[in-house]
């Protein structure tokens, strides 16, 4: 039995932070980081049949073209993922009553696809596009705390990082669904991204405080793994995919981080149309599930 102070549950019996109950997710879940973003999804919905907030976890559960979806606002950062990961795989995968894990038999595996904002690193990535994730990198600590299992090549592209970027901790590299890739990129320009504890200093931005690598932005722009896959270099920067991928892997669930390009570092262009970027992201997504 998982004890109170471990799997916390609210007065009306939904989890602690997204405040849902089991029946409030369906199997396909939409995330987005702003909860403004969340009815810029359901918009497009024929009906929505719940709606809940709570601080920055706003959800919405509809029907499009008779599929039942759900669109989950995360807030940024990898601290928050580990939060609404763990939780969506407890609203599954744990009986509440009982407060036990379900029988390997019984347990589902959610599809979690995030709709998100992104930074391209490269020139030839230009801002207005649209990119998949195949593999993200963490310069997070999240994974510090979890058994994550790379393969060969994931463990080889962090250490190349680790040397490139003169890091005293290792990243961790992990890969996205390789079926809601198929499904939902054949179109996109495919990336490996970078998923940064920040958003000033840690993605290379300088306001008042200068770096403490003035070259990093150029390290991360230059890096290069040669292996027999290809050339690996990294596409593109944000705060969350790679929580997604690794907490994903763990618990056991399909996920696939989409991009919309607002922003190109290499040129220095940042979108004058972004929301349009954003509402073209979903249309597409949602006409392919």
């Amino acid at each position: 039995m998982i004890p109170e102070s471990e799997l916390i549950l609210n007065a009306d019996g939904s989890i602690y932070h997204l405040h849902l109950l089991p029946d409030h997710i369906s199997d396909t879940i939409l995330t987005v980081g702003d909860p403004a973003r969340v009815a810029q999804v359901s918009r497009h919905f024929d009906s929505i049949e719940f709606e809940g907030t709570h601080r920055e976890f706003v959800t919405h559960v509809g029907y499009y073209r008779g599929k039942r979806l759900t669109v989950l606002s995360t807030g940024m950062g990898t601290d928050n993922i580990d939060i609404v990961l763990n939780e969506l795989d407890a609203l599954v995968n744990i009986d509440f009553l009982s407060r036990t894990v379900r029988p390997v038999a019984e347990r589902l595996s959610l599809r979690i696809i995030r709709l998100g904002t992104s930074g391209s690193l490269q020139a030839d990535v230009p801002v207005g596009s649209l990119l998949a994730t195949q593999h993200a990198v963490g310069l997070d600590s999240l994974m510090q705390f979890y058994p994550l299992m790379e393969t060969g090549l994931e463990t080889q592209v962090a250490q190349d990082l680790q040397q490139t970027l003169g890091l005293p901790f290792a990243p961790y590299v992990v890969r996205g669904s390789d079926i809601l890739r198929e499904q939902l990129a054949s179109d996109l320009l495919i990336g490996n991204t970078v998923t940064c504890p920040g958003f000033y200093g840690p993605q290379g931005r300088v306001l008042r405080l200068d770096l403490r690598q003035p070259d990093y932005m150029q390290r991360l722009q230059s890096f290069r793994h040669q292996s027999p896959e290809g050339d690996f270099r990294l596409s593109n920067f944000e705060m969350e995919t790679a929580g997604y991928y690794a907490l994903g892997q763990l618990l056991g669930h399909e996920v696939l981080s989409l991009n919309a390009i607002v922003a190109n570092r290499a040129t220095g262009e940042f979108a004058k149309d972004a929301g349009d970027i954003v509402d073209r992201l979903i249309a597409r997504t949602l006409a392919l599930l």
